[in-house]
């Protein structure tokens, strides 16, 4: 090996090592408010009757506030269940109208996604704002992707609809991801949002400790509100979680998505 070369890869290596050091400053320089090492949301999809049944009394009793991805023909089977939610301070976002999935699904085959385009897909989400409005009087700024997807189309005509997302709403929450939120890179067009539904706190508690550590951002996605049942977030889970969230020894900032975006984006 020449004297030339060995200066050459040197100089990559030290190049290299530098780059990793200035993306760990950058990671860690990347503070929350207060004393607060790390972000928590709680977050719902499909404004299921539970949620309003049983989750908002819970969140109620301990002041927490989540988020609730909502379709307006469920917020109607109870619109004054949904007005007093909102009237609790919870955030409400969008979810569609008709939660468009894969057509791979048998139940989403007539609204199937690779049956949509950009402009109908548009057409769908700023149709289903106005009607949150006019059910519940807000205007939806977070939206949850329906089965976690993100495209419409098929084969070359396949589309993502993220640039639409971050066009239309501050955030977009995606759902069955595997990792929680860097606050100082994470697109908010495309916040990874991590199951509860059927799981103890045991389960959830390895996470929170790893996010305690890197300073990250977690967002848990569930759906029912109840001790039992598929696509149920355990109400004995949730008060556990609330409970060790809120002990100060833990320095979790238990806060809805829209808030921590808000803080995020101010914070970069």
């Amino acid at each position: 090996m020449n004297y030339t070369f060995k200066k050459i890869l040197l100089a990559f290596l030290l190049s290299g090592i530098c780059q990793v050091s200035n993306a760990r400053q950058a990671g860690d320089s990347f503070e929350w408010p207060g004393e607060h090492v790390m972000a928590l949301s709680l977050t719902f999809d499909d404004a299921r009757p539970s949620q309003v049944e049983h989750g908002s009394n819970l969140f109620d009793r301990f002041g927490v506030k989540a988020t609730f991805y909502v379709i307006p023909d469920n917020v109607r089977l109870n619109p004054d269940g949904w007005k007093a939610v909102v009237l609790s301070g919870h955030e409400i976002g969008n979810h569609s109208l008709h939660h468009p999935c894969t057509g791979n699904f048998q139940w989403s085959r007539e609204h199937a996604l690779e049956s949509y385009t950009i402009e109908k897909i548009r057409a769908e989400l700023t149709e289903t704002n106005r009607q949150i409005e006019e059910l519940l009087g807000v205007i939806p700024e977070s939206f949850a992707y329906p089965c976690g997807e993100s495209f419409v189309g098929r084969g070359l005509e396949t589309r993502s609809y993220v640039p639409l997302i971050a066009e239309l709403f501050a955030s977009g929450r995606g759902w069955l991801d595997e990792t929680a939120n860097d606050p100082a890179f994470v697109d908010p067009a495309q916040v990874r949002g991590l199951d509860m539904d059927g799981k103890d706190f045991s389960e959830l508690l390895p996470l929170l400790e790893s996010a305690k550590e890197t300073g990250y951002w977690v967002v848990l996605a569930g759906h029912d509100i109840d001790e039992t049942g598929s696509q149920t977030a355990r109400l004995s889970m949730l008060e556990e979680l609330i409970i060790y969230a809120q002990n100060p020894e833990n320095r979790i900032w238990l806060a809805p998505v829209g808030e921590v975006v808000s803080y995020i984006n101010e914070g970069r």
